[in-house]
Formats: C-alpha cells, structure tokens, sequence
C-alpha cells in the first residue's frame, strides 16, 4: 500500500509544481484513505486545466479555420 502511495507521488511529482508537493508532503500526516482521495482529487484537477488548455487551443484553431474561410470566400466572389 505504502509503495502505490509512493508511485502516486512519483506520478504526480512528474505533473505538480513544487508547492503542491510540499503540501502533498504535509498531507502524508492524514490517514491513508484520505491521503488517496486528496491525491486522486489533485490529479483530477490537474487532468481538468489540461483538457481546459486543449479545449482552447481546439477553439483557437476553429477560428482561425473559420476565418480562413471568410477570408477565401470573400476574395474569390469580390
């Protein structure tokens, strides 16, 4: 249990700034079920900014495909 506790942290050391490990640290104090749920709610939440980034980085290229459109159109029947 301590050494899927320990590959969680490795993993989220990998994906978490610097302050979030040392409260990660602090937290180890909690029990252990707590612990799990703390961290599974951390990589939750890191999860959910990155599919916010992909989202807009999606939104970016639709408009420029959009745009893109509007510009072809309005060349080729002016």
């Amino acid at each position: 249990m301590l050494l899927l506790l320990l590959l969680l942290l490795l993993l989220l050391q990998l994906l978490l700034l610097p302050q979030q490990i040392l409260l990660l640290l602090l937290l180890l104090q909690l029990p252990l079920l707590l612990q799990l749920l703390l961290l599974l709610l951390l990589l939750l939440l890191h999860l959910l900014l990155l599919l916010q980034q992909l989202l807009l980085l999606l939104l970016l290229v639709v408009l420029v495909l959009l745009l893109h459109c509007y510009c072809y159109c309005y060349y080729h029947h002016s």
